[in-house]
């Protein structure tokens, strides 16, 4: 079931360095929210702030709130591995395991989350997470062999098809076609196309014709200059955002003034 997430009035700090300042949004269930802004205007680390990987980091820390479906994320008691298990993740590179084969892969989250099940129900879980990623039909005479070696685009999808394996709510994408060919890149985002009738998918992309493509809401960051945190200038449906934005910076960065 997909969820909604409310961020109100998010600081997010790298010991005292304030990295992002002041923002708030809702990010819609069942629909894409893509995040474009500058290089450095704090977009990934807003994206990680989600499902607390930024907190991999040592002395990151957030005030404000981030709740998914009413629930606090950072609330006490809560653990932050269980949250990255409701809110996937899938990187800029793809980072298949690669020592391991393409089932394994899939396998994997389950495995780390010690969810005892069949052979048989691992064996139709993995094909129908490899059918969601649309990959099944490029691998399944192949499951044995390592996930390392496929081309760039298949590692991104059986990335994504580990991510969706663990039944996640949410599914954040980091760029996740920065490496890729147009090829694997159109595959990727009707992948996105399709997804989000399951799931609420954030992406960060520096493509603006990517976002214009995938997206339904669109939030723009920028910076007021070196040094200065990160900041949310405005969010709004993406066909607004991309023909008569609310703020001059976003009409600046979308017509390729700067940036």
């Amino acid at each position: 079931m997909a969820k909604r997430i409310e961020v109100k009035d998010l600081d997010i700090y790298y010991d005292t360095f304030l990295a992002v300042q002041g923002v708030s949004m809702t990010i819609q269930p069942r629909s894409v929210t893509a995040l474009i802004g500058p290089s450095g205007c704090g977009k990934s680390t807003f994206l990680r702030s989600i499902n607390r990987m930024h907190e991999l980091v040592p002395n990151a820390r957030v005030e404000g709130t981030i709740t998914m479906d009413g629930e606090d994320l950072y609330g006490p008691g809560i653990d932050p591995v269980g949250v990255r298990r409701q809110i996937g993740m899938v990187f800029q590179r793809p980072n298949p395991f690669p020592t391991m084969s393409i089932y394994d892969n899939v396998a994997a989250g389950l495995r780390l989350n010690s969810t005892r099940m069949k052979k048989s129900d691992l064996d139709d879980l993995v094909e129908k997470s490899l059918r969601s990623a649309n990959l099944w039909g490029e691998v399944k005479d192949r499951l044995a062999k390592p996930g390392s070696g496929l081309s760039g685009g298949q590692q991104q999808r059986l990335c994504i098809a580990r991510a969706i394996a663990v039944s996640p709510e949410v599914l954040l994408m980091d760029e996740p076609c920065s490496a890729l060919d147009p090829i694997s890149t159109q595959a990727i985002e009707d992948l996105m196309t399709e997804l989000k009738s399951e799931y609420t998918i954030v992406i960060v992309t520096h493509n603006m014709q990517q976002a214009a493509r995938v997206s339904n809401t669109t939030g723009f960051f920028n910076l007021r200059g070196v040094g200065q945190p990160g900041e949310l200038v405005e969010i709004d449906e993406t066909t607004k955002i991309f023909s008569t934005p609310s703020n001059q910076a976003t009409e600046d960065y979308i017509s390729g003034r700067f940036g």
